[in-house]
C-alpha cells in the first residue's frame, strides 16, 4: 500500500518530537512511533522503513541497531574458538557504548550483552589460573 506524503510527513515529524530532546530513538520509543503509524496507516515494516531512513538522513540513533552491531560482534569473536574472553567482550560493549553515545548505562549494557551470549550459546572464557570470573559477576 502507497503512504500519502501528507501521512508520510506527518509519521517523520511525530518521529522528530519523540527524539526532539535526545536524539536517541529506544525499543520503548520505537514501539510507540510504530503504534502512532499504525494509526494512521502505516504497516509496521513500512513504518520501521521510515523509522531508519529518518534516522540515517537525521543522525538519529537506534537501539536496535546498536544491539545488532554488538551482536554480530560477538558472534564473530565466538566464532574464533567457540567463546568470548574479557577483551573480546569489553571490545563489543566499546561498540554498543559508542553506538548508543551513552544512552545506556554500562551495567545494562553489561546484562544485554550476557544475555545475547547466553541466548546465543556462546560460551565465556574465564577462570583459569589468573582468570577472574568476569562473566559470571554479571548480574542478569
Amino acid at each position: 500500500m502507497a503512504i500519502s506524503d501528507a501521512v508520510k510527513k506527518q509519521f517523520v515529524d511525530y518521529i522528530m518530537l519523540q527524539v526532539f530532546d535526545d536524539q536517541y530513538i529506544d525499543r520503548q520509543e520505537e514501539k510507540q512511533i510504530l503504534q502512532e503509524g499504525i494509526k494512521k496507516g502505516i504497516g509496521v515494516e513500512d513504518g520501521l522503513a521510515i523509522i531508519r531512513q529518518v534516522a540515517s538522513e537525521k543522525g538519529l540513533i537506534l537501539e536496535r541497531d546498536a544491539e545488532e552491531r554488538a551482536k554480530e560482534m560477538l558472534d564473530t569473536f565466538a566464532s574464533n574458538d567457540g567463546k568470548i574472553d574479557k577483551k573480546e567482550f569489553e571490545d563489543a560493549m566499546a561498540i554498543f557504548k559508542n553506538h548508543t553515545k551513552g544512552k545506556i548505562p554500562e551495567h545494562e549494557m553489561k546484562k544485554r550483552l550476557k544475555r545475547m551470549m547466553v541466548e546465543n550459546g556462546w560460551n565465556a572464557k574465564e577462570g583459569g589460573f589468573f582468570g577472574s570470573k568476569w562473566f559470571s559477576a554479571i548480574e542478569v
